[in-house]
């Protein structure tokens, strides 16, 4: 079983009668029922919960955390970032989805600004797949067609990710690097780019496929933990006369 905590900021919904249409229990809810399958255990976290839902005890019980955020980074506190971030270097898996990329916890996982270009009209967006070999791309077609999404283009303020599994392709021209891992410490990091609030794309049984890959792909490894330090030998070393 994987434990998956699903986490959103939860504001859109309540004041943006556009986004409480297409997600009335909020993006994280639509998410969890989306995703729900076997072998996977679902809860969600949002931002006004006490410590916004991400307790020490609720990240070390959490597998794959799943992050989207967008109006209200800068609310949140440094200190959940920071123990975020702990469990990400010590296993934890994270997916970042959409207007994730400028959160406090994948800019400080970057390393970078993680700025692009936008476009908001509703434009087709279709998601190509250049890496089919990948585990976070079975069972997902050549390409996925989205009709109405927000553009984002590039160039992609973030380091050349581990593996670039998606690449998406605008009505108005631009490209995207859509599908990215990272690794870090012992954690692994999926961003996926699709999911903007007045859209119905978490709906799209394609896009939720790809991130029940990625929850799959991200969980931790069960690998032991690497030991470091000043290290005693494993084998009796004969000393140099």
């Amino acid at each position: 079983m994987i434990r998956v905590t699903v986490w959103n900021e939860f504001l859109h919904e309540k004041i943006h009668e556009e986004v409480t249409k297409v997600y009335p229990d909020g993006i994280h809810e639509a998410l969890a029922k989306g995703l729900a399958e076997q072998g996977l255990e679902l809860r969600t976290a949002t931002l006004e919960q006490p410590e916004h839902g991400l307790t020490e005890e609720v990240l070390d019980s959490t597998d794959v955390l799943i992050w989207w955020g967008h109006m209200g980074h800068d609310q949140v506190d440094d200190h959940v970032v920071e123990r975020v971030h702990q469990r990400v270097m010590n296993g934890m898996g994270l997916i970042v989805l959409h207007s994730g990329h400028f959160s406090k916890i994948f800019k400080k996982l970057m390393g970078t600004g993680c700025d692009l270009k936008w476009r908001e009209v509703g434009e087709k967006e279709r998601i190509w797949t250049v890496n089919p070999a990948h585990p976070i791309a079975a069972g997902i077609p050549e390409y996925i067609t989205i009709e109405h999404e927000e553009m984002y283009g590039e160039h992609f303020d973030i380091p050349a990710p581990d593996e670039l599994i998606f690449l998406s392709w605008f009505e108005g021209g631009e490209v995207f690097r859509s599908g990215c891992t990272f690794y870090r410490g012992q954690g692994k990091i999926f961003y996926f780019r699709p999911g903007h609030e007045t859209y119905p794309t978490y709906y799209n049984q394609e896009v939720l496929q790809v991130i029940k890959n990625g929850i799959r792909w991200a969980a931790p490894s069960g690998a032991a933990v690497p030991v470091r330090g000043n290290y005693e030998p494993l084998e009796p070393i004969k000393a140099q006369q």
